[in-house]
């Protein structure tokens, strides 16, 4: 009619000032408060409240734009209907591909493939007779690093000397080649390496000539494990001992393979068989041989936590403690003369007798924060614990009672180190660790000051090399660095790998072997001349 206003033309309505400024003040308020320091436990929990923040501000700003600017009815209608459309099509074309280790998610294409999904789940047949080996596991030497972390399991080797100023001396590519998914790392024996990797829909390990990254062998089974937080893929790091390969799948599936041509010769569900839980995050025990067993922690209850089998059989040698499974892997020490298995679970430390597995002391760490590193023996009578999401470190000292028992005492504990997926290295009277993925940190073993702080390495690794610090960042670049109480002095670095890395690095002789989720490589370092 004449004279009728339709709504798409009538005036705009008041723009809501107030509420804009409401928003902001409340936003920014909220945003910067949620940087105080003492407000959460670490960065990760920060960051996930910082994103959650974020969104909510930026839905809030949205709905004032739509709703709030005087806007007639039918362009608030279209608006709002654009938004969801826009919001959709960001979810439908973008997925989070995994995060840091502060929760810094990833993105990519919603369709694209994980770069794992090209990748063989068999080898290349090779023109020689089926019945020739493939790779000789038997024959060591002495620069071996047949296990997780190193040929005593302490994350520290000793290496013929190498040039340590690598902007001069750079280390020389042997090779670099993708890889499956996984946070595993390598064991080397002779000629050869091997590790797992997550190919497409089967859980896998993989042997490969060390100096020439050819893959050999493939042992393939079903099974894909995946976590939004935590990655795609196996975790643990094989153990080669005596030509066998013994592996730990991120499901609790443990192998004994033929080191010759990765043929089964016997398996184990470890967490169905003892009606156990797996972690969150996967099982990330690293299988450890002594005395003729394997030994691997299952986390089930009534005398199913630690496990031991033979290691040529597979029969089960003995079985002890109920405390539900963490990260760590089991290590063999000496304690206050006496030799012992020490296992960092849930919600305790514990020690057992390698013969028959029975309790020798524990000592109580509550909590449902994760813990990833071993327990690390100090000086023969003392265990060095830590772990991140705010734990914090203690020295426990082991004492002998009067009826000849074992018992842990604390010595001292802080915050100063706060190693969250990384292992802990000793050296002359000092601990170094990655502190949260915020910096390096050297502690004074006496009695926990800080010395000093220093570098942006990320949630990376450490490997004590002589008497230098390898540092593997989480960017995938290596760094040398002084291992000395005194300073932070960082000595050379160089670019390694592309991409996030939080697996363990490993040294065999003058090799270098470096890999992730996606890519591995090998390294020679520069000999001194």
């Amino acid at each position: 009619m004449e004279g009728e206003v339709t709504s798409a033309a009538r005036p705009r309505g008041r723009v809501c000032w107030w509420w804009l400024v409401a928003i902001l003040l409340a936003g920014g308020a909220l945003l910067g408060g949620l940087q105080t320091p003492e407000l959460f436990p670490d960065d990760a929990h920060r960051n996930l409240a910082t994103i959650a923040a974020t969104l909510l501000v930026t839905g809030m700003l949205t709905l004032w734009a739509i709703f709030g600017t005087g806007l007639a009815r039918a362009h608030q209608i279209r608006l709002l209907v654009a938004a969801v459309v826009a919001a959709a099509a960001l979810i439908g074309c973008f997925r989070v591909e995994g995060y840091s280790g502060n929760l810094t998610p990833r993105v990519t294409w919603r369709w694209a493939a994980k770069p794992d999904e090209s990748l063989a789940t068999r080898a290349s047949p090779k023109p020689a007779e089926a019945s020739a080996p493939l790779a000789d596991l038997n024959t060591t030497t002495e620069h071996d690093f047949p296990q997780f972390l190193g040929p005593h399991r302490d994350a520290t080797v000793e290496a013929p000397a190498f040039e340590l100023d690598w902007s001069a001396h750079r280390p020389r590519q042997l090779w670099k080649k993708p890889i499956g998914a996984g946070w595993s790392s390598f064991a080397v024996v002779g000629d050869y390496c091997v590790t797992q990797e997550q190919r497409g829909d089967e859980e896998c390990v993989t042997c490969y000539a060390l100096k020439s990254g050819e893959l050999l062998w493939i042992h393939a089974d079903p099974g894909r494990f995946s976590h939004p937080l935590s990655g795609d893929g196996p975790r643990s790091t094989p153990t080669i001992d005596e030509g066998r390969v013994y592996t730990m799948g991120a499901f609790g599936r443990l192998n004994c393979l033929d080191g010759r041509s990765g043929d089964c010769l016997w398996t184990h569900d470890v967490v169905k068989e003892n009606h156990a839980s797996s972690p969150q995050w996967g099982k990330s025990c690293s299988p450890l041989v002594v005395d003729g067993w394997v030994v691997v922690s299952a986390g089930g209850k009534d005398g199913r936590s630690l496990l031991a089998y033979d290691k040529q059989t597979g029969d089960m040698a003995w079985h002890a403690g109920d405390q539900p499974s963490s990260y760590a892997s089991p290590r063999l020490v000496e304690l206050v003369g006496v030799r012992q298995i020490l296992m960092v679970n849930k919600a305790s430390v514990t020690a057992h007798a390698p013969d028959d597995g029975h309790l020798l002391w524990e000592f109580k760490w509550p909590g449902e924060e994760p813990k990833v590193p071993d327990a690390v023996a100090v000086d023969g009578n003392r265990v060095f614990v830590s772990a991140g999401y705010g734990l914090g470190c203690k020295l426990l000292a082991i004492e002998t009672s009067s009826d000849d028992k074992l018992a842990p005492r604390v010595d001292w504990e802080n915050k100063a180190l706060k190693p969250k997926f990384t292992n802990v290295v000793m050296h002359d009277g000092h601990v170094y660790g990655l502190d949260d993925g915020r910096a390096l940190v050297c502690l004074d073993l006496k009695g926990g000051k800080r010395r000093w702080r220093g570098g942006r390495y990320g949630h990376g690794q450490i490997l004590l090399v002589n008497d230098v610090l390898l540092v593997q960042a989480e960017s995938g670049e290596v760094a040398l660095v002084e291992a000395s109480p005194e300073r932070f002095r960082e000595l050379t670095h160089f670019a390694a790998l592309d991409g996030q890395t939080w697996n363990n690095l490993v040294v065999a002789g003058r090799l270098l072997l470096v890999r992730n989720a996606t890519e591995g490589a090998c390294y020679e370092l520069p000999a001194t001349e």
